[in-house]
This record gives structure tokens, C-alpha cells and sequence, in this order.
């Protein structure tokens, strides 16, 4: 998937009016992800998104461990205050993307390092995405 289709995707998918706002919520997402991966997931995951988009998680962010609240406070943040019923809307808008965009094995893997109230970031229009 080439950067423009991806952030087309984002775009149409989250009903927004600008590639800028897409960008936005692409990064704040993508960036909040790479804070809660841990061993080197950002960076496999980074590799299979095209490269504008993987840089947002390969920046050198340390690492932590937290809840899917606080990381929607976290992107709501980085949205500049958006509301978290919009933030959800967001995020699972972005994944989506991300899960069409890359490997099964690697959304497994994401997966995998993140609590069971993470489920609900991978689905989008009430299906789940590559369990």
C-alpha cells in the first residue's frame, strides 16, 4: 500500500474533510501504538507500512505498559483535546487501515502484547480484523 492510499483510506474511513486531519489522527495513533510495543514490534510493523507512516512509530519513544483508556487519553491528547467517542472512532479507522495494510502474523503479534481491552481497537463497522 503506497502513502497516498493509505492516508486516502484513513481519510475516507474516519469521514474526514482533509489529508492533513488524516495525517493527524494517523499520527497520533501510530505514535501512542509504538509507546506501548514492546522488542521491536514498532519497527516490524513500522517496515511494512510505507515509510511516511512508519516513522511515526519508529521514533525512539520508550516503552510502557498501560490500559486501552489511557491510551485513548494518550491520542486524544496528541488530536489536541479531541473527544474519546471520536478518538475510538479514530483509531479503529487508522487499525483497520493498518491491519489491510500489513501481515496477519504481525497484527497477531501486536496483538498478542497488548491486554484483552485493546480487542476493540481492531474492529471496525462491528467485524473483527485479523485475529
Amino acid at each position: 500500500m503506497t502513502y497516498d492510499e493509505f492516508v486516502g483510506q484513513v481519510q475516507h474511513r474516519a469521514r474526514l474533510g482533509s489529508e492533513g486531519e488524516a495525517v493527524r489522527i494517523i499520527r497520533s495513533t501510530l505514535e501512542t501504538l509504538g509507546e506501548r510495543l514492546f522488542g521491536g514490534a514498532s519497527g516490524n510493523l513500522a517496515s511494512q507500512l510505507p515509510q511516511e507512516i512508519g516513522i511515526f512509530l519508529t521514533e525512539p519513544i520508550p516503552s510502557e505498559a498501560y490500559g486501552v483508556d489511557e491510551f485513548m487519553q494518550r491520542v486524544s491528547a496528541r488530536e489536541g483535546g479531541t473527544d474519546i467517542p471520536a478518538v475510538w472512532f479514530h483509531v479503529r479507522a487508522v487499525m483497520s487501515v493498518v491491519c489491510d495494510a500489513v501481515s496477519p502474523g504481525t497484527i497477531r503479534h501486536i496483538r498478542d502484547q497488548l491486554s484483552s481491552d485493546y480487542n476493540q481497537l481492531f474492529e471496525w463497522q462491528g467485524r473483527r480484523t485479523a485475529a
